[in-house]
């Protein structure tokens, strides 16, 4: 089967990187510096038999006029670098299914029937060219190197024939003798890339079955699994974002002309953008309303059309320098393993679409006029601006083939409401536009053309929200006590500032939870005091008398800093993160400290810290607190009369120190998700094992009720913000262990709050007990008859 990956529909790719390339001989991804210093007595530099740009830009573009077939355009261009070039063979590969490049024309030596015509991609140098997608210079080539195949060849430059960001195929040439292939034989090579990169798909060299990699939609229905990005449920028709477009004129004379063209469509995209933010008015204020201005700045960066420009000088036209740019740009962000540099890479990548679109003033990335009532945008990947292009009362959901939560467009979709599936490796080869999918931002799934069936039950489901969250907003503002008048208070995670506006709403006590790190995540650099103080005090202004408990940075791990430099790890959610970060950069707790202090402007708040894993840590932490309020005072800042610090107790050392350290802190919040991947050494994150263990097991709930009956003993009060506190059942048990503070996500307070008047802890509690000392590896299903037979409500979060 060959791997999709490597192809697909044009404008919504990317380059396959395969695994680690086989190290060859000599090898360089640019012509080193030792060959370009080698005397000329020992080589021949190919620099002096090159022809000039112009003149050879001048001979392609007459070929590309012509009225040839592709195939006698192809013949013609190989032919045409093998005499300027002087290169003894010129080979164009094309891209086949089944990642198998095949010889489509040659000139020289490689005509010989009797050479190798086909190589699979990672095999010898032509298959590495395709592999790592990206050129590779060989001035003296060794006789066991493969792509040697017997002919004697000492010299070898190759470099990717790109479209759309995908492998299309390879360009070579060779030489018997020693060349050192300078920068400019790479650069003129790479321009005649793009040129036949046209021909090959636009001219149809390769079949559409061949571009989608041999998938078709039209088959059984299917359905993938990728990664929750944003909750919610959506059914609508298929739109795939950026559909491919063909460059006309590739090779252009004047390049006077060409960058007027360029300077003209730069200023119609530039208003277009100052447009669509201006109309987005609601953003203000928000994380995603900065991402959008940061990337409303970037559309200015002077670094990147500088590069669009010095492509134009070597004979290109406006677009096909835009795209030459662009797909470096891809290949640079498809080996790129820094989370920052990949989301400035991806603006670039939406940048460059734009501008396209407005040079060949083409719809291409606003939208049509005519689209679905209800449509799922699928895209490679989105910049943040792109879901502002769409009409929110018809853009139901979002599926893409890359992404994470930390991703610019996440946070947008996020604030918009929107459902969000990514990681979705192969959904553009598998989807045809006007498909009809089902969008389950829950649990990240995606289904493609499915059954009538599988639509009637999401139907059914999406009517069931709808009626659960009307009795949900009936419920919000009513006080949660149990049946023996026990009363529990449901308070809600957030994270951003929009969310802050649906506390009310969704009838939550407050906010037990308050992820600092998401603001963080959404800025360009890293904030400012000032900047944190105002975000801090705007949260405080708008929860009023209901209490907000505000974590420090808990980064690292999956969630980087694009602009915060950490190690790269083999096991990042053990590694250098959260208040372990703040121990050994100090700086950064205080800073965040002294912004409290200040966005408090007098009143009492209250501070968690993440991951603790030792007493040693609180101490120091609250130290660092404890000079931060002298500062203040020294400076006529109002401190607040209770500062309350608390920890977040997710690592299981900390079981064993729980006595002490509950001498010195003010609360506890217990972070389910970590504590329990940690207890059972089972990574979360982990297809294979993540649903291997129950967090009603008997073991994690006897470490719930230790650490709830040690907190009562102590006169701590304790809370649980983990997702197992969102679901009735499993909030039904935590309240039976003792807790009476959770804190869950906007959509579960509802079924929290429907559930605690319908729960008597005095039947459940000596039950639990019981339960407790059993052998089972789950008490579910047991808890769940529990419910059942007592008329508990444990109808789920919609």
């Amino acid at each position: 089967m060959p791997d999709p990956r490597l192809r697909g529909d044009d404008g919504a790719d990317e380059v396959r990187m395969l695994p680690e390339p086989k190290k060859w001989p000599d090898i360089v991804t640019e012509p080193s510096a030792e060959a370009r210093d080698r005397k000329a007595s020992e080589f021949v530099d190919a620099q002096v038999l090159l022809a000039a740009p112009k003149k050879l830009m001048g001979s392609l573009r007459d070929i590309m006029q012509g009225t040839e077939s592709p195939e006698d355009k192809l013949d013609k261009i190989v032919k045409l670098i093998s005499r300027e070039l002087r290169a003894d063979d010129c080979s164009c590969y094309v891209l086949r299914a089944g990642e198998m490049l095949e010889l489509y024309s040659a000139c020289g030596l490689a005509q010989d029937e009797t050479r190798k015509a086909n190589f699979r991609v990672g095999e010898g140098l032509v298959g590495e060219v395709a592999a790592i997608a990206a050129p590779i210079v060989m001035t003296n080539m060794q006789p066991d190197v493969p792509d040697a195949d017997g002919a004697n060849f000492k010299s070898f430059c190759g470099v990717p024939i790109l479209r759309g960001g995908r492998v299309r195929g390879a360009l070579v040439i060779r030489n018997r003798l020693q060349r050192a292939y300078g920068e400019e034989a790479v650069d003129i090579l790479q321009t005649v890339a793009l040129v036949l990169a046209e021909l090959i798909v636009a001219g149809g060299l390769i079949t559409r079955l061949e571009i989608n990699a041999g998938f078709s939609s039209g088959g059984a229905p299917v359905h993938m699994e990728g990664v929750s990005l944003g909750r919610g449920l959506a059914i609508g028709t298929a739109v795939l974002y950026e559909p491919g477009i063909s460059l006309q004129d590739i090779v252009a004379d004047d390049t006077k002309v060409q960058k007027m063209r360029l300077s003209k469509a730069l200023s119609s995209m530039h208003n277009a953008i100052d447009r669509m933010l201006n109309r987005n008015t609601g953003l203000h204020g928000t994380e995603s309303r900065d991402i959008l201005e940061a990337y409303q700045m970037f559309a200015r960066d002077r670094g990147w059309l500088a590069r669009i420009e010095a492509t134009i000088e070597k004979g290109l036209s406006a677009e096909a320098a835009v795209q030459r740019v662009q797909n470096e740009t891809r290949a640079r962000m498809a080996r790129m393993n820094d989370a920052y540099i990949r989301e400035r890479l991806q603006d670039l990548e939406d940048l460059s679409n734009r501008l396209l679109s407005h040079l060949l003033k083409q719809n291409r990335v606003n939208p049509p006029e005519n689209l679905p009532d209800n449509f799922i945008l699928i895209a490679r990947s989105l910049g943040p601006a792109a879901l502002l292009d769409y009409d929110p009362a018809k853009l139901k959901g979002v599926i893409l083939e890359k992404g994470s939560s930390s991703n610019h467009v996440a946070i947008v979709a996020r604030a918009l409401g929107i459902p969000v599936v990514g990681q979705c490796g192969d959904i553009l080869n598998s989807v045809t536009a006007g498909d009809q999918l089902i969008v389950d931002g829950d649990h990240g799934m995606v289904y493609i053309g499915p059954a009538d069936y599988v639509v009637d039950l999401y139907t059914k489901s999406m009517e069931a929200r709808q009626k659960r969250t009307s009795i949900y907003r009936r419920h919000a503002h009513l006080a949660s006590v149990t049946k023996d008048n026990i009363k529990v208070s449901v308070m809600m995670n957030a994270g951003l500032m929009s969310e802050i506006d649906t506390v009310q709403v969704a009838g939550a006590d407050g906010v037990g939870l308050f992820r600092t790190e998401l603001s963080f995540m959404g800025l360009q650099k890293y904030p400012l005091v000032v900047t944190q103080a105002a975000l801090y005090g705007q949260i405080m202004d708008k929860m009023g008398d209901k209490p907000v408990v505000f974590r420090t940075l808990d980064i690292g791990g999956d969630k980087p800093l694009p602009y915060f430099k950490a190690p790269e790890e083999d096991n990042p959610a053990l590694g250098w993160r959260a208040i372990r970060i703040g121990m050994d950069r100090p700086a950064v707790l205080r800073t965040q400290f002294r912004a409290f202090i200040r966005g408090s402007r007098g009143r009492n708040i209250k501070i968690m810290l993440p991951f603790v894993t030792e007493v040693a840590e609180f101490d120091r932490a609250k130290a660092l607190l404890e000079m931060e309020k002298v500062r203040a005072r020294q400076n006529n800042i109002p401190v607040p009369e209770k500062i309350e610090l608390g920890i977040m107790l997710e690592v299981p050392a900390l079981l064993w120190q729980l006595d002490t350290i509950l001498k010195s802190v003010d609360f506890v919040s217990v972070g389910t998700n970590d504590l329990m991947q940690y207890l059972y050494a089972a990574d979360r994150s982990n297809f294979s094992i993540r649903n291997r263990y129950d967090v009603l097991s008997p073991a994690m709930l006897r470490v719930l009720k230790n650490i709830a009956d040690q907190c009562r003993a102590a006169k701590v009060p304790v809370s649980v913000c983990g997702e197992m506190a969102g679901q009735p059942l499993e909030a039904m048990v935590l309240i039976a262990l003792g807790y009476q503070h959770l804190s869950v996500t906007a959509q579960s307070v509802g079924a929290v709050k429907v559930m605690v008047p319908t729960l008597d802890t005095r039947q459940l509690v000596p039950y639990l007990e019981q339960l407790m000392q059993s052998r089972e590896h789950s008490l579910r299903e047991r808890l769940i008859s529990f419910a059942r037979d007592h008329n508990v409500n444990i109808t789920q979060a919609v």
